[in-house]
């Protein structure tokens, strides 16, 4: 099988490298494209698409897939035959035409969503969202499912789950967070309030975060930090990994905790095998796992009092006015206030969960038909009135507020959930581990922890699927336990409750 197998990664380097070209106009036409060239973007994205699509289901590599598949391959090699046979069986069902009109949608349909969101009008990108869940409930269709048809968008992000196995998990956790959240919100609390929200100028700010990710291990010789409407991460390839942030000069916690957050993201992108690069191996082994990994760094490490304990006085240099008389009690309740917040991303620990349940619950219904895009604004504000209590005044702080939509990524917000849920239950294995490691955080040392995640997680890529991985690592299944005993204890002591 040596001729075969050295064919096959020859054809799937090349299909490597043009999602890598895919990428990186993906990222330039969230940070540097001017708006105009927005048709050109989506012509050419789709282009790609199609070319990547006929690559992938070509009589060649699906014949040398079906060999390979029948073989006696073992390691790394059995891995990239099974994750590239997962993506050609899916892609070999949806037709050529059908991939270059979504890539198309998708591209003009974001462009449309940041116009309705800056002007905060949902019937301007409503059309476009219409026309997006037609296609990708076409696409579900094609590919096949079992149960509900939400399986065939969750599958896409977490491999191997479904709505059946990760909805009970989803209510079991709603369950317990909402009298927690209840409590707190009841205490009418508002710890350290205007210190984060006073005037910080922009400049300062990036200067800091570029110590913090620094800090953190992020190799800036292979990757960078850009600015975009909403923060993310696209990992080009080992050597190139880009974050963006978005600064808030009234508002210290957008850019600090955003950046930090996609650190996570690429410290993972970074560690992932090396040896492996260019194939499915060195890829993510699903999108909860790696939403833990920034939900750990930026929550579960970065709003620690040990981590401020550190960087306090840091900070405090750089602002002096406005942090000189805050001390470090302060500024730890500060970073981890609870409040109903209309937005997801600057939501705090608690109910960022809440968020994320009310879009599964959405979506879930607009994929089956039980929804109508139109009636969309009217149950997202009903359903922020029954989890928190409050009432969306624009669409922009409402049903506009996200990206993902725009880019069709139906099944995706799940994942960030997962991740929190991953999140502490790795770390609570890293701390039975590394017995110091509180301490470690206290005094800036934050390798140890960086070298327990890339020996642990990081370095696995896609040989384990994320359930084995979670056995693998802390030897149980996934549990809502360590997430929701990490949380009772950290609030219930900042709130006294």
């Amino acid at each position: 099988m040596k001729s075969q197998y050295d064919a096959f990664l020859k054809l799937i380097t090349e299909l490597h490298d043009i999602g890598h070209a895919q990428g990186l106009l993906s990222w330039d036409q969230e940070t540097n494209m001017p708006a105009k060239g927005a048709a050109q973007r989506a012509r050419s994205l789709g282009a790609l698409a199609g070319i990547s699509h006929e690559r992938l289901t070509s009589p060649r590599l699906v014949e040398l897939v079906g060999e390979l598949s029948e073989s006696s391959l073992s390691g790394d090699a059995a891995v990239n035959v099974r994750e590239i046979k997962r993506s050609q069986d899916r892609a070999l069902k949806i037709p050529r035409e059908l991939v270059v009109e979504l890539s198309e949608t998708t591209s003009l349909g974001h462009e449309a969503w940041v116009e309705a969101r800056e002007k905060s009008q949902f019937d301007l990108f409503a059309p476009w969202l219409t026309k997006i869940l037609e296609l990708q409930k076409r696409a579900a269709h094609l590919i096949g499912f079992e149960g509900s048809i939400y399986n065939a968008f969750l599958d896409e992000y977490e491999p191997y789950a479904t709505t059946e196995e990760v909805g009970p998990l989803l209510k079991e956790l709603n369950h317990r967070l909402v009298p927690l959240v209840q409590k707190i919100l009841d205490t009418g609390t508002r710890p350290a309030e205007g210190v984060l929200d006073q005037v910080y100028p922009a400049e300062q700010q990036e200067a800091f975060g570029r110590q913090v990710l620094s800090d953190l291990g992020f190799n800036t010789e292979a990757g960078r930090l850009d600015v975009s409407v909403h923060p993310f991460c696209s990992g080009l390839g080992l050597g190139d990994v880009r974050l963006t942030t978005r600064y808030n000069e009234s508002y210290l916690s957008d850019s600090l905790f955003g950046i930090i957050h996609e650190c996570g993201h690429g410290l993972y992108e970074q560690g992932l095998p090396a040896d492996a690069d260019g194939t499915p191996v060195a890829r993510s082994v699903s999108l909860g796992i790696h939403e833990s990994q920034s939900r750990m760094w930026e929550n579960m490490i970065g709003r620690s009092r040990g981590f401020w304990e550190h960087y306090l006085p840091q900070l405090q240099q750089r602002f002096p006015k406005q942090l000189s008389r805050v001390d470090v009690d302060e500024f730890y309740a500060a970073v981890n206030q609870v409040s109903a917040s209309f937005i997801r991303v600057e939501a705090d620990e608690i109910t960022y969960n809440l968020h994320i349940l009310l879009r599964f619950e959405l979506e879930k219904a607009l994929v089956e038909d039980d929804l109508a895009v139109s009636d969309l604004p009217e149950a997202w504000n009903e359903g922020m009135r029954r989890s928190l209590g409050i009432d969306p005044p624009t669409a922009a702080q409402g049903v506009l507020q996200d990206v993902h939509w725009s880019f069709g990524l139906i099944g995706y917000f799940p994942t960030y959930t997962l991740g929190n849920l991953y999140a502490a239950q790795f770390l609570h294995q890293a701390r039975q581990e590394i017995a110091d490691l509180d301490e470690r955080v206290r005094s800036g040392d934050f390798a140890s922890l960086l070298s327990w995640l890339r020996t642990n997680i990081h370095s696995s890529g896609s040989r384990l699927t994320a359930t084995e991985l979670v056995k693998q690592v802390t030897g149980e299944p996934l549990t809502s336990e360590y997430l929701m005993e990490y949380l009772e204890s950290k609030y219930c002591g900042l709130y006294g409750v």
